[in-house]
């Protein structure tokens, strides 16, 4: 079951992170992003969702307020800095209440509770179909398929139709979006930039919004920063 829902959220940054983690991490249908709650309101007329994360502290109309005037049934995942709206946020159907900033692991833990309030519960060890699992895979190179091991590879770079894979000793281009690599991939991999996605076991150093491994400096867009240091501070002392 692909589960659709928006991010209703006055903050880019909340929202751009929130559409990273769905991204990664999920098989969800993120259908909006609204900036205020008239926006979401508007669009809540014209699309059917499952459920929806709600910033509480927003101008005009808060969501509290918000979630008030929405259908009794609407299912919440409410997302705020302040956590003395806990109790409160219960009067309505929530699923559950995220405290920023929202670490990966804390956002793991809301998926299971919002597939299991749809009945669609995962495992929590359980990988995706699909995902390379065994720590390799195959590569077509000219009339071969080349194996590659997945913990050789340390990184994978966009190049419009194509993607480059880089490891210590080769490079080789595979005919393949970017995005569809991300898809057959899990840890220790992560999406840094639209343009890469890199072993986070055979990266050197971290600095000044860049990755260094092997002999390449990797930029960490905007975009993709929140996730990755999510996954950096875990192994932090």
């Amino acid at each position: 079951m692909s589960l659709r829902c928006i991010i209703i959220d006055d903050e880019p940054n909340a929202v751009n992170l929130l559409e990273v983690l769905i991204g990664q991490t999920t098989q969800w249908q993120l259908l909006g992003k609204c900036y205020n709650a008239l926006e979401a309101m508007d669009f809540l007329k014209k699309h059917t969702v499952d459920f929806i994360f709600l910033d509480i502290n927003m101008p005009h109309l808060t969501g509290m307020e918000l979630a008030g005037l929405l259908p009794k049934e609407t299912k919440i995942v409410f997302t705020t800095a302040y956590a003395e709206h806990a109790a409160d946020s219960y009067a309505f159907k929530t699923i559950d209440y995220l405290l920023k900033p929202i670490t990966l692991k804390r956002f793991l833990a809301a998926t299971q509770k919002i597939e299991e309030a749809f009945g669609n519960v995962v495992a929590v060890n359980e990988k995706p179909e699909g995902k390379a699992d065994e720590g390799y895979f195959f590569v077509k190179s000219g009339k071969m398929l080349r194996k590659i091991l997945l913990d050789e590879v340390l990184y994978f770079e966009g190049e419009k139709e194509y993607v480059r894979m880089v490891t210590g000793i080769e490079e080789l281009l595979i005919y393949r979006r970017l995005k569809d690599i991300e898809e057959q991939l899990s840890a220790p991999f992560v999406r840094v930039h639209n343009s890469y996605i890199v072993n986070t076991r055979l990266l050197s150093k971290v600095q000044d919004n860049h990755i260094y491994i092997g002999d390449k400096q990797i930029p960490v867009s905007d975009k993709f920063r929140e996730v990755f240091m999510a996954v950096i501070r875990q192994r932090m002392f």
